[in-house]
């Protein structure tokens, strides 16, 4: 475990996984933790809810790594099987972990919750293993070796999984030989993808400077840009290249970190003292959501409107009846009475306001699926804007919601710029 190049691979467990009924984010969440301490991972492999394949897969791959990180089955039920799998593997018997009880009771007590049985198998480990702590869930995590093999088993629920990594990202990091000066700057950045993002950055840097890393991470609706150095010393060339980037990609950089579109406009509401509501048709209330998923919300948003009828778009925000029937819902001048509406009943300085054909059915050839109108900004600098995203629907609504968080910041960072998406999403 001293060498900073040691193997490692993960070994992921569970039929949820296997059959799609979950989707592994834990994998990921491993990664990009490892990383920080310039540990990569080799090799991942996952395996469905089965004793004699569980108990191969872990033998080889403990047989050809130097550590080994096991995420899932360590909780009550009969296909929880890491606990008894490794016994098998270390050929030892399979026993109730004084500690490991310790912790079932102290978490049943502070639920009011009484320790049965099922429960109670989460105490059953392999003999001689070594507890890691577990802060927020009733299994604990463990450890044992595998011959060469560091093996260390994690729960699969992921809250549980990112409270220990802290820890065992920590005591990875002690056991490597030499300090670790890595440090990685993410951008969080809205309306470039991945290939545009590259081909502007190859276009105007010949040289991109080897001691700073370039990644990106792209997701719905942000992109990340990642700059990652693995000394102080490269500290300067990194600020140079941030700077370059920000030339670059300006406006379309929301800020650094976990930063989402939500927060940062939330801040600025603050920093203005201002309020913002929400008028919302094919996004069924997705962009309120966005913003109240942010803690201390309530200081800049007040109240958002899901007004998915024409009919609840009239009685509820005044939009004219006539103007309904002759234009139709999707269109310009229906989202601004929306919007206005919206300013109206909450009393809030600013207003974003949606409505559009989200799919797969409803579109017509002047209004094919994907179109969509936005409304943004005060009661007297309202603006509004077509655009088009012919994608399936939840990615549709995603995306409709993150661009009426983008108008909004760009409107209070005083950005009249139009954004890169604009050109290709413009109807």
């Amino acid at each position: 475990m001293a060498d900073r190049n040691l193997k490692v691979q993960l070994l992921l467990t569970g039929n949820e996984i296997m059959s799609g009924d979950t989707v592994d984010s834990n994998s990921a969440l491993i990664a990009r933790r490892l990383g920080e301490v310039a540990i990569g991972v080799h090799r991942k492999v996952t395996v469905g809810d089965d004793v004699a394949l569980l108990e191969s897969e872990l033998a080889a791959m403990a047989d050809d790594a130097d550590l080994l990180i096991v995420n899932g089955g360590l909780g009550p039920t009969v296909d929880d099987l890491t606990a008894e799998v490794l016994a098998r593997v270390t050929g030892v018997a399979i026993e109730e972990h004084p500690q490991a009880l310790a912790h079932l009771e102290r978490w049943c007590a502070g639920r009011r919750l009484t320790l049965n049985a099922a429960n109670r198998k989460q105490a059953m480990l392999p003999a001689g293993a070594t507890l890691i702590d577990n802060p927020i869930g009733s299994a604990v995590g463990f450890e044992v070796r595998v011959g060469h093999c560091r093996v260390i088993c994690t729960p699969g629920v992921p809250g549980e999984l990112a409270a220990m990594l802290d820890g065992i990202v920590a005591d990875l990091a002690r056991r490597l030989d030499r300090p670790l000066e890595r440090s990685i700057l993410r951008l969080q950045t809205f309306g470039l993808g991945e290939s545009t993002a590259q081909q502007i950055i190859s276009d105007n840097i010949a040289l991109w400077p080897e001691e700073v890393e370039l990644g990106f991470r792209a997701g719905a609706p942000q992109m990340e840009i990642k700059l990652t150095i693995n000394s102080a010393a490269a500290i300067p060339t990194r600020d140079r290249c941030r700077q370059q980037l920000e030339a670059l990609f300006g406006d379309h950089i929301i800020g650094e970190g976990d930063i989402t579109l939500a927060a940062r406009v939330l801040e600025l509401l603050r920093e203005r003292g201002a309020t913002l509501t929400t008028a919302e048709s094919c996004t069924g209330g997705l962009i309120a959501s966005m913003l109240t998923r942010v803690p201390g919300s309530s200081d800049g948003f007040h109240a958002g409107f899901v007004t998915y009828a024409n009919s609840i778009k009239h009685r509820v925000l005044g939009v004219d009846e006539q103007v309904l029937e002759h234009e139709g819902a999707v269109s310009e001048p229906v989202v601004r009475q929306m919007a206005l509406g919206a300013m109206a009943c909450a009393e809030a300085d600013y207003a974003i306001a949606v409505s559009g054909i989200a799919g797969p059915d409803g579109g017509t050839p002047d209004k094919p699926v994907g179109t969509v109108w936005l409304a943004w900004g005060t009661r007297d600098e309202l603006r509004s804007c077509c655009l088009r995203w012919p994608v399936e629907r939840t990615l549709f609504q995603t995306m409709v919601a993150a661009a009426g968080l983008d108008m909004i910041r760009r409107a209070l960072l005083g950005i009249e710029s139009e954004p890169k998406y604009f050109g290709q999403r413009r109807v």
